[in-house]
């Protein structure tokens, strides 16, 4: 049926599809941006916090940006946007959280490793609870 055309066997989400520009510095992001998540009347915030401010960046002396877009009633991730070198390494995590609607409550539990630009998860997470 699949090979008739009947049936399908996959799809794609591409509400989702991550993105990357092999810039100096990269761009990297996936879902949906703040001013898209508002146009479609989400309930957004966002947070962002600064790659070489984790203990991974710095070893690095990488300098960037990273951003999350989250939908405040549904409480996940509807955007990640990425500014600095290497980012697009970064988009995966991203693009998992977004496709699977994982809750911020979930994520908190995905510790990153140290020292690692993946640290800055854990940093948005904190930005998002005020901390």
């Amino acid at each position: 049926d699949v090979i008739a055309g009947k049936e399908q066997s996959a799809w794609a989400d591409h509400t989702a599809v991550p993105q990357v520009m092999f810039t100096d510095p990269e761009l990297a992001a996936v879902g949906l941006s703040e001013q898209q998540a508002r146009e479609a009347g989400i309930d957004v915030k966002t947070v962002s916090y600064e790659i070489g401010s984790v203990a991974g960046g710095a070893l690095l002396g990488a300098q960037g940006r990273a951003q999350l877009v989250i939908d405040q009633s549904e409480r996940v991730v509807v955007g990640a946007t990425f500014v600095g070198p290497n980012v697009g390494e970064m988009l995966h995590a991203a693009t998992i959280a977004v496709v699977g609607k994982v809750p911020i409550a979930t994520l908190w539990h995905a510790v990153p490793a140290f020292p690692t630009v993946s640290e800055v998860w854990l940093r948005l997470l904190e930005a998002d609870r005020g901390v």
